[in-house]
């Protein structure tokens, strides 16, 4: 073996997540106790103990990091974000409290709308620069990975914008991104008695452009009462499935529409959100292998009931992923601490299942084979946290226990905390 670029040493366990979402969650973990892991060529080229590691693996080149008694683990993956946009919506957050709903904000003109006038009047490099701290703030979470939306342009122009903008973001920030197309997040104001037209042009205008320019990994639609009807999803869907984007729905968040059968129809990537989906949905989701991405920050901030059935969706054998969705409207937030606590009190997922959830399930869900995991010859994402085992995680509720987060081997964030609680 050559000499490791890192070495990370005096760990509790090292979670390698090798398993599979069809067994138990503890199992699918794949934890080795008092291991060690080294990293070479951005690779993860060891896992086990330091007595295993032949002579010369360790030089004075190697960067060694002491974790002090805490575990380690993949670094998370976000498979659900809208990172990118401009303006703030502080006020229709107040709205809600006081008892307005979000349908009843999207038809009085707020909502979605409002994150579109003011995103279509920033440039890309400004959309950028403003969608880097937050960024910044999931890396200091342990995110290594997350996918990102468009879906505030809702025009030819303005949504190749952000789907630059979040090219130029990732050459800005040590995080990879992946991008979706989100153009049918809602009809734009001045398509209001044209949803037809503004349909035809995210199909025959949108779709072949963001393809042409390769913008974009996969495309996303808001199927829903207030945006877009199941028939409209399925024109649009399958017009980017034959331009050779995968598809991912807003699914059954605010009501049972029967986008979870969609997203099993046109054999979608995912189903995202689902509070409202019904038996039937997760059993189609189920036999499509259909990965269910649960966003309960968003059920939250909503002040919605029900929470996503994460444990009806595991028991049926769906896939779960656990994403941010951290957006200006309905989850205001970058703390996947507080994601992974309510996946367990909400949802109804056990630990181990939510930190499934947040690194293997979430980068199969956006067909990542080698993150997630930390076997010899995956991506040396790591996160070393700051206390001994991921049940911790959930338990201290909303606090983000990463001490040391690494991309491709290279150390991109250090907290300032040195010791497990």
């Amino acid at each position: 073996m050559e000499a490791l670029d890192l070495w990370v040493r005096n760990t509790s366990e090292v979670l390698t997540v090798e398993g599979t979402h069809r067994e138990p969650a503890e199992a699918a973990l794949t934890p080795r106790a008092g291991a060690g892991i080294g990293v070479k060529n951005g690779r993860v080229a060891y896992v086990g103990p330091e007595s295993g590691l032949p002579q010369g693996a360790l030089t004075d080149a190697t960067e060694i990091i002491d974790a002090e008694g805490g575990f380690v683990g993949p670094g998370f993956v976000d498979p659900h974000t809208h990172l990118v946009f401009a303006g703030e919506r502080s006020a229709e957050f107040d709205l809600r409290n006081q008892g307005a709903t979000y349908l009843e904000i999207a038809k009085a003109g707020g909502g979605i709308v409002n994150t579109v006038s003011a995103t279509r009047a920033a440039s890309e490099e400004e959309l950028a620069t403003l969608a880097l701290p937050r960024l910044e703030r999931l890396l200091a979470q342990g995110v290594t990975t997350a996918e990102v939306k468009s879906g505030y342009g809702l025009s030819l122009n303005d949504e190749l914008k952000m789907l630059r903008a979040v090219r130029r973001l990732g050459a800005l920030s040590p995080l990879e991104l992946v991008p979706t197309l989100l153009c049918a997040h809602a009809v734009p104001a001045e398509y209001k008695d044209r949803r037809a037209e503004y349909l035809d042009l995210c199909i025959n205008e949108i779709l072949p452009a963001v393809a042409r320019e390769g913008l974009a990994r996969f495309c996303d639609v808001f199927t829903e009462e207030s945006a877009f009807s199941v028939e409209e999803s399925r024109r649009l869907l399958n017009a980017a499935k034959a331009l050779g984007l995968t598809p991912r729905l807003h699914a059954d968040q605010l009501t049972a529409c029967g986008a979870s059968a969609l997203a099993a129809e046109v054999s979608a990537a995912s189903a995202d959100h689902l509070e409202q989906v019904t038996d039937e949905g997760i059993r189609a989701l189920a036999a499509a292998n259909v990965t269910a991405v649960l966003v309960p920050t968003s059920t939250l901030f909503l002040r919605m009931r029900p929470y996503a059935p994460g444990r009806k969706l595991r028991d049926a054998g769906v896939n779960i992923a656990l994403g941010s969705n951290v957006n200006p409207g309905s989850s205001m937030t970058e703390n996947v601490a507080l994601v992974l606590g309510l996946a367990c009190l909400e949802n109804g997922l056990s630990a181990a299942e939510a930190y499934w959830a947040a690194t293997r399930g979430a980068a199969q869900c956006l067909g990542l084979q080698r993150q997630g995991r930390l076997a010899v010859g995956d991506a040396g994402d790591l996160v070393v946290f700051a206390c001994r085992s991921y049940r911790h995680l959930p338990y201290h509720l909303g606090i983000s226990h990463a001490r040391v987060v690494v991309k491709g081997g290279r150390v991109v964030f250090r907290a300032r905390m040195n010791h497990c609680p």
